[in-house]
């Protein structure tokens, strides 16, 4: 392939990209024919042309995007600017664990074993989205945490669009490894500065080792006309615990795929998102928990506000193999539409094939109760105002569970703001 001429990869991992893009080429991009694309489309943004590398290096100051960060806690950062590492915005190490470019890892040869482990082994192969990413990803995040280890402190991995490039198509890849008895926070966020068409097509991978334990936030609240498909897969060792907290605020159209594969003993896998869109925005939520080892729980809980004309999609999968035995699965989504024209299509599913399991899933979708809207008027609350509190405290034991105090504290100032109230009670 033409852009490897500057890579120096070795011919495994050309074969893997040479693999993936015949496969590509051979299925093309997903479609409503397709059960799981049946309620999102891709035709319009496909309908433009898009640059797959930018033709220059663009650059950002820290004042420009400084609000985009977590910049009242000490973390580290992977920053992209079009795809291209910015090393004046990040602060990576090498002290102790690894946050670094996957580029570096690739080309490396102290890296090829763990390369050769881990690179493209849990992503889909036959997502052709994931087989696209695979063909033409050039830079994204390395993340290695050594067996025990506890970071010091959360790692940022940051994406911006400058909007140089007129039209850009982002293949951002990201390889994230927690060994045994390792912790760690990771906070993701993809972000346009101007508007312009821009399209990101994401994968991470995430392996979690035995006694492990990684919180990893997503944080979606990009400009109107920015797309983004997130495919997210997970593989996690025996007695691991992983916490993946999904906020989806803003953007065109956004698809998250977070797939969930337990291959060991007392796993536990917890899934949680807030969506908060209006205007003609689209957010799709696609999960999937392969149980396949007894005793494992899975925790997914989604709630969904919908005003305008915006569409939600929810589809959950928990899949139980005959051997997972005692496993412990809950899925719930909720949803209100605060205006008529809003769409919400959810599908919860189970498909169980062993006997001695508690699992349970469910759906609702209503609107602001009328009693409770009438309570809070009279005690001479606006309604606007009335309708925010009671929106926010929908979604608000979602946010209970968001261990860092930083990531908390943003995401409340950001439901506020998509409110458009003032919450003070608890900001």
């Amino acid at each position: 392939m033409a852009f490897e001429e500057d890579l120096d990869l070795s011919s495994e991992i050309h074969n893997i990209r040479s693999e993936s893009f015949n496969h590509f080429e051979k299925i093309g991009f997903p479609n409503r024919k397709n059960e799981s694309w049946k309620y999102t489309s891709l035709e319009e943004i496909l309908k433009r042309d898009y640059s797959i590398f930018p033709k220059k290096e663009s650059i950002i100051e820290l004042k420009q995007v400084k609000k985009y960060f977590l910049y009242d806690l000490d973390t580290y950062k992977i920053v992209f600017i079009d795809g291209i590492y910015s090393p004046f915005l990040s602060d990576t190490t090498h002290d102790g664990l690894d946050v670094c470019l996957l580029s570096a890892a690739l080309n490396k040869v102290k890296y090829k074993k763990i390369i050769k482990k881990y690179f493209n082994k849990t992503a889909n192969k036959e997502d052709s989205l994931t087989s696209l990413n695979t063909s033409f990803t050039k830079e994204g995040a390395y993340i290695y945490i050594p067996k025990s280890v506890v970071t010091e402190k959360p790692i940022q991995i940051i994406h911006f669009a400058s909007g140089n490039e007129g039209n850009l198509l982002l293949q951002p890849r990201n390889l994230i490894i927690i060994e045994n008895n390792a912790n760690a926070q990771i906070i993701e966020r993809h972000q346009s500065l101007v508007s312009h068409q821009v399209f990101t097509n994401s994968v991470t991978e995430v392996f979690i080792n035995s006694n492990a334990n990684l919180e990893y936030y997503k944080i979606q609240n990009d400009l109107s006309d920015a797309s983004l498909i997130d495919n997210t897969y997970i593989s996690q060792e025996e007695n691991s615990n992983s916490r993946v907290h999904t906020f989806s605020f803003g953007g065109k159209l956004t698809r998250n795929n977070l797939n969930f594969f337990q291959k060991g003993k007392n796993t536990e896998s917890t899934m949680k998102g807030i969506t908060i869109i209006g205007e003609k925005q689209h957010v799709d939520h696609h999960t999937l928990v392969r149980h396949a080892y007894p005793n494992c729980q899975s925790h997914q809980d989604y709630k969904g506000i919908y005003s305008d004309r915006s569409i939600g999609v929810f589809n959950g999968k928990i899949l139980v193999d005959a051997i997972a035995q005692k496993t412990n699965a809950f899925q719930q989504n909720n949803n209100i539409l605060l205006d008529n024209n809003a769409t919400i299509n959810t599908k919860p599913q189970l498909e169980i094939f062993a006997d001695d399991v508690k699992c349970s899933h469910g759906c609702t979708i209503g609107q602001l109760d009328k009693e409770a809207l009438f309570y809070l008027k009279s005690r001479g609350i606006t309604e606007k105002d009335s309708k925010a509190l009671l929106t926010y405290a929908f979604a608000n034991n979602v946010l209970e569970s968001v261990r860092i105090q930083a990531v908390k504290k943003r995401i409340k100032s950001l439901i506020a703001k998509k409110l458009g109230v003032n919450l003070v009670h608890d900001l």
